[in-house]
């Protein structure tokens, strides 16, 4: 399987810094969180490692859901800034968030919901100009969080003819099982991190309670072959997640 790495767990190394280290250990690919600092990345220098390389649109400081709709207009702005990144690294993928419900707009999250979903779709618009996959990530058990719920977010992707990052350690917290996990056609990049489903601790595969030996036979079943990236917090736990993988003889491509 084609098993990668997010920076997430080696931030803010330099990106150079970070694609020596992967080559070091046989890592094929690599997810960049596309913000600070990380947001202007070099294509000579990707271009000069053997990596494959993904986008992740940024986390920080950004709402796709927002009520203030000049913090929502900037928030797609920067996602269609990371949808262009991909097309010149030759990157397939984006994975964007859907949003979050602001303090305030708790009162009346059916619009937040609603900007949400405007603001995705004219992502998606543009992420099919570009010849891009944007894949819209399932959020963890955060009261204000959107999309948490695995099969609304199935349905999500199918209206707007997306696909589905599956984040795995998010799911947990939901209590979704790895069958009800998988049941979407439209997954298409798979995040992997362990939790005990009380929080998304984003801890070393296999190290706590999602069942990863049923995970990657499911996986297997279905014939998965889309990008799988290791999403944790600290270089101990990428090599401890690469061996638990090594360990459950999981093929790299």
């Amino acid at each position: 399987m084609k098993i990668g790495v997010s920076t997430l767990g080696l931030y803010p190394e330099k990106l150079e810094d970070i694609f020596v280290l992967l080559e070091d250990i046989d890592v094929n690919y690599c997810e960049i969180i596309n913000e600070y600092p990380y947001d202007f990345i070099d294509h000579d220098l990707v271009g000069s490692y053997s990596l494959d390389i993904t986008i992740h649109a940024p986390l920080s400081d950004i709402n796709l859901a927002s009520s203030n709709e000049a913090i929502r207009i900037s928030s797609i702005s920067q996602i269609k800034n990371s949808i262009e990144t991909a097309s010149k690294l030759d990157s397939e993928i984006v994975v964007v968030h859907p949003g979050y419900v602001p303090t305030l707009a708790r009162k009346f999250k059916e619009k937040v919901a609603k900007n949400s979903h405007k603001s995705l779709k004219e992502c998606s618009h543009y992420a099919e100009d570009c010849g891009i996959s944007m894949c819209i990530e399932n959020m963890p058990d955060i009261s204000e969080l959107l999309l948490k719920d695995v099969n609304e977010l199935a349905e999500m992707v199918e209206e707007l003819d997306v696909y589905m990052t599956l984040d795995v350690g998010h799911a947990h917290t939901m209590n979704f099982n790895v069958e009800d996990m998988l049941r979407s056609e439209r997954i298409k990049h798979i995040h992997l991190s362990d939790n005990d489903g009380s929080y998304d601790d984003h801890n070393a595969i296999g190290s706590d309670g999602v069942d990863f030996e049923v995970l990657f036979e499911k996986l297997y079943k279905i014939r998965y072959r889309d990008i799988l990236i290791i999403e944790v917090k600290n270089l101990d736990e990428i090599l401890e997640s690469l061996e638990f993988l090594r360990n459950l003889k999981v093929d790299k491509q």
